[in-house]
């Protein structure tokens, strides 16, 4: 199912490149994307995952999840 998530604290592409390894190492996400400028990640996400396991991911990760 293609979902889409803000994240907050992003400033380079380090940070994208950040967010995208914390989403792909979650099992099952795929084609993940991250865009700096609208600040959002979009991916494929299988039922069996949360959006609060995706949101633990994010910051675990350094950044914040928009709410």
């Amino acid at each position: 199912m293609a979902t889409k998530i803000k994240v907050n604290g992003m400033s380079c592409q380090h940070c994208v490149k950040h967010v995208t390894e914390a989403l792909q190492k979650l099992p099952g996400v795929k084609n993940v994307k991250v865009d700096l400028k609208s600040g959002e990640a979009t991916f494929d996400k299988p039922d069996k995952i949360t959006m609060d396991e995706v949101s633990k991911a994010i910051e675990k990760a350094g950044y914040e999840v928009g709410r």
